[in-house]
């Protein structure tokens, strides 16, 4: 099945907690979805690190994504359940958060997401996620 890029590249964009943080689509591909977001003043907790809820929310969104990636084209999709596994401080620059598909379904799609802190060049591994996903049959 070949990616619609553009139906989900329409459909992050019309998500505002992303602008609000600064992210962006950066690879769209089957099965697999990779978005950027700044390690902004706003979005960082107490001890100057991002904030879990940016992590979580770039991370659902990038798996959320990945499965909408292998999903026909008039569906849409809900996470179900996702959980965190935090595993280092968000420190740096950037926040990188790779989703990908493990097992695409009819009624449940099982998803990983990855998240990675960019300091002066060199990726952290701060989160692993993972999660299911509901495809949204069209009405």
């Amino acid at each position: 099945m070949a990616v619609n890029a553009d139906r989900i590249r329409r459909s992050f964009a019309a998500q505002s907690l992303m602008e609000t943080f600064g992210a962006t689509l950066s690879r769209v591909a089957e099965g697999e979805v990779e978005i950027h977001a700044p390690i902004l003043p706003g979005s960082r907790q107490q001890h100057g690190f991002a904030h879990a809820g940016l992590t979580f929310a770039i991370g659902d969104s990038a798996a959320g994504y990945a499965a909408l990636s292998v999903l026909p084209e008039d569906y849409e999709v809900l996470t179900t359940e996702m959980k965190v596994n935090l595993l280092a401080p968000g420190q740096g620059d950037l926040l990188i958060a790779r989703g990908k598909v493990i097992k695409p379904g009819r009624r449940l799609v099982i998803v990983q997401a990855d998240v990675f802190a960019l300091a002066d060049g060199n990726e952290t591994h701060i989160a692993l996620m993972t999660g299911t996903m509901m495809p949204v049959a069209p009405k």
